[in-house]
């Protein structure tokens, strides 16, 4: 069974609030068109929704997956050690160049948030 794309986040500034959408278009080498990323290292984050639910389980708590900040959320792929991997996200291929290292913003979502992502 294929995995499925659950929602879509786009920040528009630097720090700013994850906006939720329903569609977004992709630039080859740019990222998500109007997010703040676009063109650099980042340019797009995929969250893998079963690991979300773990690291809240952990936690003993629940809050909304666009607290991790991150543009893409997929159910039913795994996405640890999947660096140099493609993964087909509708009509487009994203290649998966790395992990993003939860940081300190992690514990302003929850004390000890960052630590149970990182040790994950």
């Amino acid at each position: 069974m294929p995995g499925t794309l659950e929602h879509i986040w786009i920040k528009r500034a630097k720090r700013g609030l994850m906006e939720a959408t329903v569609r977004a278009t992709l630039r080859a080498n740019r990222g998500l068109v109007g997010n703040a990323n676009q063109g650099g290292r980042r340019q797009i984050t995929i969250l893998d929704a079963e690991r979300w639910a773990q690291h809240m389980a952990m936690l003993g708590t629940t809050f909304d997956a666009s607290a991790r900040r991150a543009n893409l959320l997929v159910k039913g792929v795994t996405l640890s050690n999947s660096r140099g991997r493609v993964l087909r996200i509708g009509a487009v291929r994203v290649r998966i160049e790395g992990e993003t290292k939860s940081c300190h913003q992690m514990d302003a979502v929850h004390d000890g948030l960052q630590a149970v992502m990182r040790n994950d």
